[in-house]
């Protein structure tokens, strides 16, 4: 079995989902060593999230994001405030989508749907950039 670890940095993006499939996969040049295996993504952020979804149609994120605005409104009287008024919304859409990913890896590619991507979503209007830890393992 090997294994392989290696953070990512993805460059700053706008607030949105965001398909960074191909960002990850090209840091990724050990990927192609596994015939079998796991791929696992840790972002290491509390306002931004990752998750896998349609990666054809752009209006599918853009829905995303709006009805993220609509469920976790920016004007609600939240205690937490100290980073502006898009941070503890930012909280929230990070728990509630999650901020990792396991996928499988087979033959040296990730295991992925024809429509599948992955997405960053990034729920602050600055948020900068953004790591992820990559860990792959298989044989």
């Amino acid at each position: 079995m090997n294994f392989y670890q290696k953070t990512v940095s993805l460059r700053p993006r706008t607030r949105g989902f965001h398909l960074v499939t191909g960002d990850v996969v090209s840091a990724l040049p050990d990927l192609r060593n596994i015939r079998m295996g796991m791929c696992h993504l840790q972002l290491q952020h509390t306002s931004a999230s990752l998750l896998l979804n349609e990666n054809a149609d752009p209006t599918v994120r853009q829905d995303f994001e709006a009805l993220m605005r609509e469920l976790v409104p920016e004007n609600f009287p939240y205690t937490h405030d100290y980073e502006g008024g898009d941070d503890m919304p930012a909280h929230i859409k990070s728990a509630l989508f999650g901020t990792s990913l396991s996928l499988p890896v087979t033959d040296g590619a990730l295991a992925l749907g024809t429509w599948q991507g992955i997405y960053l979503g990034e729920h602050r209007e600055h948020g900068g950039s953004r790591k992820i830890v990559v860990t792959l393992w298989g044989v």
